[in-house]
């Protein structure tokens, strides 16, 4: 069954654009014009993905993410006509996973959006849980536990642990993880590492590793004596 996606933008031309691209990668596409419709379409119908535009009248894009977060971590692009990076930063903190500025090009909005449903879905066969004093990590469930209770992760946080699970006691620099988790895209983006890290280890305060800051460097994850 094709995947849907939400087309949420109050431009219509940017919209049928668009949908033209990723119908011809055999996505069906689904529209809204403002806030309120896409809340509504999304409620009825929750699509694989939502590219969410920033400037609408009404609800704008911050407001319809927020209320998405609170029910869903369906993966969402937002897109913005401002150039800001106050805009990216406040979108990446509410849980956006990938930012683009207007004018875009919808060959690479195609491309954003099978590397982010690529990653959702996993992309690989099956692994065993990686485990790290009480905390177990399972990449094929997509899942985190500590003491085997199951944490609350949206996708970049969860994407971010799996960095760090993956090299326990490793030094990894803002720019790998940037590259890890976030792609090429998002090169030089550092602040956004910093914000997922605060958020992930607000998670992991019962776990008996943690996220260690190394000045001037970056991150690593470690599991402190005893």
């Amino acid at each position: 069954m094709a995947q849907k996606i939400l087309l949420v933008d109050d431009e219509a031309n940017i919209r049928d654009l668009s949908a033209l691209y990723l119908e011809k990668e055999g996505f069906t596409v689904e529209h809204a014009a403002d806030g309120r419709d896409a809340l509504a379409r999304f409620a009825q119908s929750p699509p694989a993905l939502v590219v969410l535009d920033v400037m609408m009248p009404g609800l704008d894009g911050f407001e319809v993410l927020r209320e998405l977060r609170r029910e869903s971590d369906v993966p969402v692009i937002m897109l913005t006509a401002r150039s800001e990076d106050i805009d990216k930063i406040v979108g990446l903190e509410l849980g956006a996973d990938d930012y683009m500025a207007k004018p875009f090009n919808p060959r690479e909005l195609v491309a954003r959006v099978k590397r982010i449903l690529h990653r959702v879905e996993g992309g690989r066969k099956p692994q065993t849980a990686i485990t790290i004093g009480n905390l177990s990590v399972d990449k094929a469930r997509r899942e985190a536990r500590v003491d085997g209770q199951l944490l609350d992760l949206r996708t970049k946080e969860f994407d971010l642990l799996v960095a760090f699970v993956e090299n326990p006691g490793i030094a990894l620099t803002r720019d790998q993880l940037l590259g890890s988790v976030w792609g090429y895209d998002f090169a030089g983006e550092t602040r956004t590492v910093d914000v997922h890290v605060q958020h992930l280890r607000s998670k992991l305060v019962n776990a008996t590793v943690q996220i260690e800051t190394l000045r001037g460097v970056g991150y690593k994850l470690v599991e402190p004596e005893p």
